[in-house]
C-alpha cells in the first residue's frame, strides 16, 4: 500500500514513516479495537447498523489524523507531492477510494477471525454440553438397570428359600460376586468383552439354580480371549428376559445362548420358548429391553443391529455389535 500511494517517488524516510508506518498504526488501531470491543459489542448482538456508522466514523477519524499528522510534521513532503501531483500519482478521488480499502481490509480481518473464533467456541460448547448430557443419560440408564437386575434376582432367590434353603445360600452368595461385579467394574466406558462374558456365565449358572429339570439351558461363548472392549451390561438384560419369558413350571422349555466375534464385531443371539406374562404381572416391568434399546442408541449409533422376532412359538433375539 505505500508504494501505491508514493507510486514513482523516491523511498526516503520521511516519506517510508508517512507512507507505511503510520497507516500501519492506524490498522493496527482498527483491528484491535473492533476485535476487543466494537464487533463484541455491536455486531454479535445484532447491532449492525451502529457497527457500520462506528467503524465509518473510525475510518474518516484515521484518514483526517492521517492528514493532519502529514501537514505538521512532513510539510516538506507534502510540498514535494504537490509538486509532482501533476506529473506522477493518482488522482484525489481515487486516493481517497484506496485509503478507504486499505483501512477495511484490518476491519474485515478483525471481523473474519473473531467470527472463526467465536463459531470454534460454540461448536465446542455444544460438543462438551452434547457430551455432557449423554454421559448424564448413560449414567442414568445404568443405575436404572442396577436396581431392576438386583430386583429380579432377589425375586429368584425368594422363590428358592421355602423349597430349598441351601440352594437360597449359595444364590446370595453368587449375586454377591455379581453385584460386586456391577458395582466396582462397570463405571467405565469399556470393560473387556471377556469380563462380560464371565458374569453372563455366572448370572446363568444362578438362574440355573431356580428351574426345575424340564427346562434346559445351554450357551456357548468364545473361549479365547478376543480382545474386544465393549460397553458394560449390554447382554444382561436379553438374559434376564429369556428367564422370564422362556420358562414354564409345568412345561419343557428350552433357552439357547449364542456369542460369537468376528475381528471388531460381536453377535449375540438367544432363543428361548415364549411363554407371555399375564399383563397384571409386574415381576420384570419391561425397563431392561427399553434400557438396553436406548443405551444402544446413544453408545452405538449406527453400529448395531437389533432384531426380536417370534415364530413357532420361540422368541429370538439377534444383536450385532460393531466395536
Amino acid at each position: 500500500m505505500p508504494y501505491i500511494l508514493s507510486y514513482g517517488q523516491e523511498q526516503d524516510l520521511n516519506r517510508v514513516i508517512a507512507h507505511f508506518w503510520i497507516p500501519l498504526v492506524f490498522y493496527a488501531g482498527i483491528f484491535y479495537i473492533n476485535y476487543f470491543i466494537i464487533i463484541d459489542r455491536f455486531l454479535f448482538i445484532k447491532k449492525t447498523w451502529q457497527f457500520i456508522i462506528i467503524n465509518g466514523v473510525l475510518i474518516a477519524f484515521f484518514l483526517l489524523l492521517k492528514e493532519q499528522i502529514e501537514d505538521i510534521f512532513f510539510q516538506e513532503l507534502a510540498r514535494k507531492s504537490s509538486k509532482n501531483s501533476e506529473k506522477v500519482g493518482p488522482p484525489l478521488k481515487i486516493l481517497i477510494y484506496i485509503q478507504t480499502l486499505s483501512y477495511m481490509a484490518p476491519l474485515l480481518f478483525s471481523i473474519a477471525i473473531k467470527t472463526t473464533k467465536r463459531w470454534v467456541k460454540t461448536e465446542a460448547e455444544r460438543k462438551e454440553a452434547a457430551n455432557y448430557k449423554l454421559q448424564s443419560e448413560l449414567q442414568h440408564l445404568h443405575y436404572q438397570l442396577q436396581p431392576h437386575f438386583f430386583f429380579n434376582s432377589l425375586n429368584n432367590i425368594y422363590a428358592l428359600v421355602d423349597s430349598s434353603p441351601e440352594q437360597a445360600k449359595t444364590s446370595i452368595h453368587s449375586l454377591s460376586k455379581l453385584m460386586r461385579y456391577m458395582l466396582y467394574e462397570t463405571n467405565m466406558e469399556l470393560v473387556p468383552l471377556s469380563k462380560e462374558i464371565d458374569f453372563m456365565k455366572k448370572y446363568i449358572d444362578l438362574m440355573k439354580l431356580r428351574v426345575s429339570d424340564k427346562t434346559e439351558v445351554t450357551y456357548s461363548f468364545p473361549s479365547e480371549d478376543t480382545g474386544i472392549k465393549i460397553a458394560p451390561l449390554l447382554f444382561i438384560s436379553l438374559i434376564e428376559n429369556a428367564f422370564k419369558h422362556g420358562v414354564s413350571a409345568s412345561k419343557e422349555s428350552l433357552i439357547n445362548i449364542a456369542m460369537t466375534c468376528e475381528e471388531e464385531s460381536v453377535l449375540f443371539i438367544i432363543e428361548n420358548d415364549n411363554f407371555p406374562k399375564k399383563t397384571d404381572d409386574k415381576s420384570g416391568s419391561g425397563i431392561g429391553l427399553k434400557n438396553l434399546e436406548k443405551r444402544l442408541q446413544l453408545l452405538y449409533p449406527n453400529k448395531h443391529s437389533f432384531k426380536t422376532i417370534v415364530k413357532d412359538e420361540r422368541f429370538l433375539v439377534t444383536l450385532e455389535i460393531e466395536t
